[in-house]
């Protein structure tokens, strides 16, 4: 870990001075683009990346804002802005892989529009019920669910979200059924799954845990490569065999396509100075997001390795959106 740390330290330490003459002709401050609202799990990893950012940079990173769609409506003005290092965007699970894969027509095309900055953290997701269904563990509740087919609904944070893919592999792999109710980000579904008015919530961790630690959710399974040390309690899917849901949420920054390559360096220089500082890898861990600093191309790899998996995933499931 600490070999790791000074690599990426000593990285940031060698290109960022080379890159100076870049930074030069792109003052101002950077506006990072979240598209989600406020609130979620992509929210709180955005504001503690860009805090922890202007040091590297030497600039203010102002995060807005612009929910809708899936994220597609914000992740489409990242691609639309200006290639010049002052307007970049959190990419996600759902808008980098999901969205390619999901929808009929986006209004940005991933691997031409979006430039890859790096990766920043991958977050567990989880699976809860509220905690009046008579379920206490995996395996009562799909029984429960194939006594009563329709009994149950789901909530999501939206068409083509992490939520709504998670919700239909599970159905697909239980062969239960369950009605799918998309919401206007994650806190009004999770708000209904407290309130009794859906019965089960597929979410990323973070934004789920103090209401599973609280009691106010059952959690039922986690997407892990072993069980979580703040909820030993509850089995990863890969040990409740439901491999197709074990898989982590990912998320990164990137640019607008055309961005100079330079300017690319000097972002991804100082977001892996960023995630190198112990205060702000203890703040993504109290988000669950485990730190994975790296290259563009890294990066790059990832997107294409997970829009191949998501778009086997969503036709398995017949998720296509219009």
């Amino acid at each position: 870990m600490i070999t790791r740390r000074l690599v990426i330290a000593g990285l940031a330490a060698s290109v960022l001075p080379g890159l100076a003459r870049a930074q030069e002709t792109h003052r101002g401050p950077v506006t990072l683009i979240v598209p989600f609202a406020a609130g979620g799990s992509t929210d709180a990893i955005a504001r503690i990346v860009a805090e922890a950012m202007r040091g590297p940079l030497g600039q203010t990173v102002i995060v807005e804002n612009r929910g809708g769609g899936g994220g597609s409506i914000g992740t489409a003005a990242i691609a639309r802005a200006a290639p010049d290092g002052l307007t970049i965007g959190m990419g996600t699970a759902s808008t980098l892989a999901i969205n390619p894969a999901a929808y009929v027509k986006l209004p940005y095309d991933v691997l031409a529009d979006l430039a890859p900055i790096g990766l920043i953290a991958e977050v567990p997701n989880i699976m809860s019920i509220n905690p009046a269904v008579p379920a206490r563990d995996m395996a009562s509740f799909i029984a429960l669910a194939k006594e009563k087919p329709d009994g149950f609904a789901y909530g999501s944070s939206g068409n083509g979200s992490v939520s709504h893919l998670m919700g239909e592999q599970f159905k697909l792999a239980t062969a239960t059924k369950m009605v799918h109710v998309p919401y206007r980000g994650v806190g009004p579904a999770l708000a209904d799954t407290v309130g009794g008015q859906i019965q089960v919530m597929f979410d990323n961790l973070p934004t789920s845990l103090s209401l599973v630690q609280d009691g106010k959710l059952r959690a039922l399974g986690v997407s892990a490569p072993q069980r979580l040390a703040v909820l030993p309690q509850v089995p990863t899917f890969a040990e409740l065999n439901l491999i197709e849901l074990n898989w982590s949420a990912f998320f990164g920054l990137v640019a607008p396509a055309h961005t100079p390559q330079p300017v690319v360096a000097r972002l991804n220089a100082a977001l892996n100075a960023a995630l190198a500082q112990a205060p702000v890898r203890d703040l993504l861990a109290a988000q669950q997001a485990g730190v994975t600093p790296g290259t563009p191309a890294q990066f790059s790899t990832l997107m294409r390795r997970e829009i191949t998996r998501m778009q086997r995933a969503t036709q398995a499931a017949n998720i296509r959106i219009e």
